[in-house]
């Protein structure tokens, strides 16, 4: 049988933004936070380099300010950078008292009273970046999972998968307030209801939307997909970030190599062993991601190789052991030693850009729901985000939603209660094949026609394959049980329709999207706004 739930906030992901919200309320607010697989599924566990944060003495906010603008291409909205990179350093404190363990630095920096190792990534001016050696995500969740865990108010539920939002609307109330939202448990096979009042949408970005990724299996676009569906409007789904260095090899499943590595003087290096980024922007190695991938991806298809090399083997050996010891051995389990030959890597999708239009409070168009980190369009990342900002966006607007849920709770009535999930015409499905075939095919076609350089007529073709794949979607979805696979499959389709009606739109080259039918950029920049048909402004 299925189970109502009732709570104060429910949180629909389980990563940085997730955990730091829900850390951020009262331990008197009763708290779901929902994972859809095992709580350390997520992203933030595997995010390798670091949060950017102005902390040296020698740094700035200006300086972090016109950096992002900078790598934004245009189109970062200033007040959310300023916003994000004034709140930095409150952030960080934060997460050193929560106990992250941030690598620390040696005793001749403490003389500044800072005593933190920060380092150096593409697009910034100073060492900005605070890390935990190669493995910053992993020690930010750990220790958030362990306050989390120490909360009696919070619930911690995983095997969660988010089916869709309860709105007034959707149930043919006055109003538009988000009420909960449907939930399939896997443990049971049953969608469960969940009221609340305040729901947050911190489900990740939508990588997966493409063949290679360097995100887990579920970023999905999950959060994106349902906040649309329930009437928010989505910006900027055509900047999707390619990580220009992931490892190359048939066992390695979507290892990421971290930026730090170019930041500390590794070199990307052809089969022959010459370096090339100089040929394409005076920054090298440094330039931001977009013109580093775009310039890999230049080489492999100009000289039809599998791979370039990312070479950071004239550092001495315990160096590389001591700031790279994930990198490291992690390599040397596929038989590669970087401390005396390079790696070999290639682009792979990392970071959706755009997402669900949002405040400086994380509010959505829809009262009582908010998004946060990679689900969420704030304006800071514009046309491609600056390594290591994305963390800090969601410590900043995660704390900068909760501090909202409060000053809005005492206006807030309790949701009447909700009809539970109708699952009596469906049937169990025998034809699983069907997901498995039109998963791989959206996946292809999005990185064929969709990826990090593109044309109007892939798009043209990318579209009019997504849109008879959202019809047999539609017509599986509406006859059997829902799945993981099948919630996940739906998501993805809408949201690649998303992205593909936003790279349409713009008909310019700018930042992470690149098309060779308008290879300049506008004089204006201005963001790309869809509008769903069930939007009411």
């Amino acid at each position: 049988m299925s189970r109502h739930y009732q709570y104060d906030v429910l949180v629909i992901g389980s990563g940085a933004a997730g955990l730091t919200l829900a850390l951020n309320l009262p331990p008197s607010l009763r708290v779901a936070v929902l994972s859809k697989g095992e709580l350390a599924n997520g992203s933030t566990y595997w995010a390798q380099g670091g949060v950017a944060a102005v902390l040296d003495n020698t740094d700035t906010i200006e300086s972090h300010v016109a950096d992002t603008l900078v790598a934004g291409g245009g189109l970062c909205k200033e007040e959310a950078v300023r916003f994000t990179v004034e709140h930095s350093r409150e952030a960080i404190q934060w997460l050193i008292e929560q106990g992250v363990p941030f690598t620390r630095d040696d005793a001749e920096r403490e003389e500044d009273g800072f005593e933190y190792h920060l380092t150096r990534e593409g697009g910034h001016s100073h060492r900005r970046i605070i890390h935990a050696a190669d493995a910053t995500g992993a020690a930010i969740f750990n220790t958030l999972l362990a306050r989390a865990h120490d909360r009696e108010n919070i619930d911690l539920l995983h095997q969660r998968v988010a089916v869709d939002l309860i709105t007034e609307r959707k149930l043919g109330l006055s109003g538009k307030r988000c009420l909960g939202a449907y939930v399939l448990n896997r443990n049971t096979d049953e969608v469960d209801t969940f009221h609340a009042k305040f729901t947050v949408l911190a489900t990740g970005g939508a990588a997966k939307v493409y063949l290679y990724t360097s995100n887990p299996d579920g970023a999905c676009g999950d959060g994106i997909a349902m906040a649309w569906r329930a009437g928010c409007r989505v910006g900027n789904l055509e900047f999707n970030q390619f990580h220009p260095t992931c490892l190359y090899h048939p066992k390695a499943k979507s290892f990421l190599i971290t930026e730090a590595l170019r930041g500390e003087g590794a070199v990307l290096k052809l089969p022959n062993g010459e370096r090339f980024m100089p040929r394409f922007d005076p920054r090298a190695e440094l330039a931001p991601r977009d013109i580093v991938a775009r310039a890999i991806d230049h080489e492999m298809k100009r000289l039809g190789i599998d791979c370039v090399f990312l070479d950071i083997s004239d550092k001495p050996s315990e160096f590389i052991k001591a700031h790279f010891p994930t990198v490291y051995e992690r390599c040397l389990e596929f038989g590669i030693d970087i401390t005396c030959e390079p790696i070999p890597v290639v682009p792979a999708a990392h970071y959706t850009c755009g997402g669900v239009l949002v405040d400086q409070a994380g509010r959505t168009d829809i009262p009582g729901l908010y998004a946060i980190g990679e689900t969420s369009f704030t304006g800071l990342h514009g046309a491609n985000r600056m390594a290591s900002n994305s963390l800090l966006e969601c410590f900043v607007y995660a704390r900068s939603a909760a501090q909202d849920m409060l000053r809005e709770l005492p206006g807030v009535v309790s949701p009447n209660v909700l009809p539970t999930w109708d699952a009596t015409q469906v049937t169990d499905s025998d034809e699983d094949v069907i997901i498995a075939h039109n998963w791989d095919e959206l996946r292809r076609f999005m990185w064929d026609y969709v990826g990090i350089v593109r044309t109007t007529k892939r798009l043209m073709r990318a579209q009019h394959r997504v849109r008879l794949l959202l019809g047999e979607i539609d017509e599986f979805y509406s006859n059997y049980k829902v799945s993981r696979d099948l919630i996940e499959l739906r998501n993805l389709a809408t949201v690649a329709e998303l992205m593909i009606g936003s790279a349409m739109q713009r008909k310019e080259s700018r930042g992470l999207h690149f098309t060779l039918d308008y290879p300049e950029q506008l004089p204006e920049a201005t963001d790309t706004i869809l509008v769903p048909p069930t939007y009411d402004d």
